[in-house]
């Protein structure tokens, strides 16, 4: 098993154990590039969240070896949602680590001090892992998740460093699930069912159009309807 793969297991069964997940859909994912599936989409589901979707695409002839976990907290809910998206190519590692904010931040200090703030000392550990470089990621996508995101690329020494800053980032978030976030004002439900639209709009994330190329509209659009709904 690769390391990006280890590491998205990993952290999957954690909080599948954790929080009691059930598998509720598990998918084969297919490619004309290739006779064998590619990948799987998995959807999980049980309380406190609302699901937790993995997304596996793994296609060696093109060094491609992908794997992406969305936790959606409850649509009521203003805790952030957690994501992990590790990667591996030819050339490099990447991560892409966060959770996302279910409130305006600039405008919901004591939300950023409850649920972001204590994120600080992993991120800055990250930043200075030697072997960590930021990753390509434009401003209008930053925008959509916290400015605590780490999204790098990593040697193979600092990838197996940066498993401490996920496993922190995951203990907080479940500290947060158990003891809630301070009362946000206006409707989450509403506000992520909009930010989610952008953050997987075709139109915003230019991985889509690769996941297209990959597996075809119907397969990618089946994937992405997961992550908006």
């Amino acid at each position: 098993m690769s390391l990006p793969a280890a590491l998205s297991e990993r952290t999957l069964h954690s909080i599948s154990t954790a929080l009691g997940l059930t598998v509720a859909d598990d998918v084969a994912l297919t490619s004309p590039m290739a006779p064998d599936p590619v990948g799987r989409l998995r959807v999980l589901r049980g309380r406190p969240l609302d699901k937790a979707v993995v997304v596996d695409l793994v296609v060696p002839a093109i060094s491609l070896d992908s794997h992406m976990i969305f936790a959606f907290t409850d649509a009521d809910s203003a805790t952030p949602h957690f994501t992990l998206d590790s990667v591996a190519s030819a050339e490099y590692h990447a991560l892409h680590l966060d959770l996302i904010p279910r409130a305006d931040l600039a405008v919901e200090l004591p939300y950023l001090d409850a649920a972001f703030l204590p994120l600080t000392p992993l991120l800055d550990g990250a930043w200075q892992l030697d072997g960590v470089s930021p990753a390509a990621i434009g401003p209008r996508q930053r925008a959509m998740m916290s400015p605590w995101m780490v999204v790098c690329r990593a040697t193979e020494p600092a990838f197996r460093a940066l498993d401490n800053t996920v496993d922190g980032y995951l203990a907080h978030w479940f500290t947060l699930l158990d003891k809630g976030v301070p009362p946000v004002s206006g409707d989450p439900a509403v506000r992520d069912r909009a930010n989610r639209a952008n953050l997987f709009s075709p139109a915003v994330d230019p991985v889509w159009a690769q996941v297209i190329r990959l597996l075809g509209a119907e397969q990618a659009e089946r994937v992405r309807e997961e992550l908006v709904a």
